[in-house]
């Protein structure tokens, strides 16, 4: 019993620890099958990391938008870039994160420029900052670039 008590804090260390690596990739599947489905919605807005438009025919009237985002960072991705950060190389827990933000920031950014009617955005850009918290914290990640609506 003395043997079970001395583990009991390890045990439940690691029973947290799966609990919360099973969550995370659940809902780390729901939120990329979510931007999966919204991306088919706002392909027609296409977007351009070129400061010019590609040669377009018609007039268009230009406006900013933009498309924002925090995610948090799950704690069993915490511990793992903590043991990354030890012994060096690829921190590939925090690669998804970075790339389901980016890709959700993307899609906001596309919702408001269809929303102003445009169907082209150029000149996009990021912008990422860490948003400390009590425990792991989040990452937030800005899109933004200009609009182009087609003026009739």
């Amino acid at each position: 019993m003395q043997t079970f008590l001395a583990f009991a804090d390890l045990i439940v260390f690691a029973v947290l620890l799966l609990v919360g690596y099973i969550a995370g990739r659940i809902a780390e599947r729901a939120h990329y099958a979510s931007i999966r489905k919204r991306e088919k919605l706002f392909e027609r807005v296409t977007v351009f990391s070129n400061r010019f438009p590609p040669t377009v025919s018609q007039p268009f009237e230009a406006s900013l938008v933009c498309g924002s985002v925090v995610v948090s960072q799950d704690y069993f991705k915490a511990v793992a870039a903590g043991l990354y950060s030890i012994f060096g190389g690829r921190v590939r827990s925090y690669e998804s994160l970075l790339d389901r933000a980016r890709r959700e920031s993307v899609l906001r950014m596309k919702y408001a420029a269809m929303r102003k009617g445009a169907s082209m955005i150029v000149n996009v850009k990021f912008q990422t900052s860490q948003v400390p918290g009590r425990g792991v914290g989040a990452v937030e990640l800005i899109a933004y670039g200009t609009a182009l609506r087609p003026v009739a």
